[in-house]
């Protein structure tokens, strides 16, 4: 019991994390704006997480998910200028030339931080971090945009996650990913319902 106490007590900042992590997810498959601000307040909370973890390229995601976030709350409820009115945005899916902008713009992103990682910083997983930060540079602006296949790259990234954050000891945000790769699924599952009522 004892035990249990301190460990919480040692790692109560990103239990909190964790927790608005659970928030945020749940926000976001039922498409709720709300989503955003509690995407700012947990990204900003994580920005201090990974850098005493030196995980600096997810550190650097986090500035870019605080940045994004304010664009995405806008899109989200003002988006939509169909009829030249600007409403909430619907849940469209990524063509394919937008699929392909995007594999090379990720690719780009892979090589680029692998090489600031390893140049610049003490990092000891400057490959995989640097793979969940691309994929996840790509996923956040789709998911800002309702492209519908954001939950496929986020699926990915979670899963891949997990191994990270077990490796580093933060298993309370290692937990954390593994509910949102399910939860991945089923946000996946819902936004093309809303897809294909949007696009019979």
């Amino acid at each position: 019991m004892n035990l249990a106490v301190t460990w919480i007590s040692e790692n109560y900042f990103e239990l909190l994390a964790a927790g608005l992590g659970f928030v945020a997810i749940f926000l976001q498959i039922k498409q709720n704006p709300w989503y955003w601000l509690v995407s700012i307040i947990m990204v900003t909370m994580y920005i201090y997480i990974y850098i005493a973890a030196r995980l600096y390229a997810d550190m650097s995601l986090q500035v870019y998910f605080l940045v994004i976030s304010f664009y995405g709350w806008y899109m989200w409820l003002f988006g939509n200028t169909q009829n030249h009115q600007h409403s909430e945005l619907k849940v469209s899916s990524a063509s394919k030339r937008l699929t392909i902008i995007l594999i090379f713009i990720t690719i780009f992103l892979f090589f680029f931080i692998a090489w600031v990682l390893i140049r610049f910083t003490n990092s000891d997983l400057p490959y995989w971090d640097s793979f969940t930060t691309a994929l996840s540079f790509a996923a956040t602006w789709m998911l800002a945009r309702k492209i519908l296949e954001n939950w496929l790259v986020w699926i990915i990234v979670d899963a891949v996650s997990i191994g990270i954050y077990i490796y580093k000891d933060l298993y309370p945000t290692a937990v954390l990913f593994l509910c949102l790769t399910v939860l991945a699924f089923v946000g996946y599952a819902k936004w093309k319902k809303d897809l294909v009522r949007v696009c019979p």
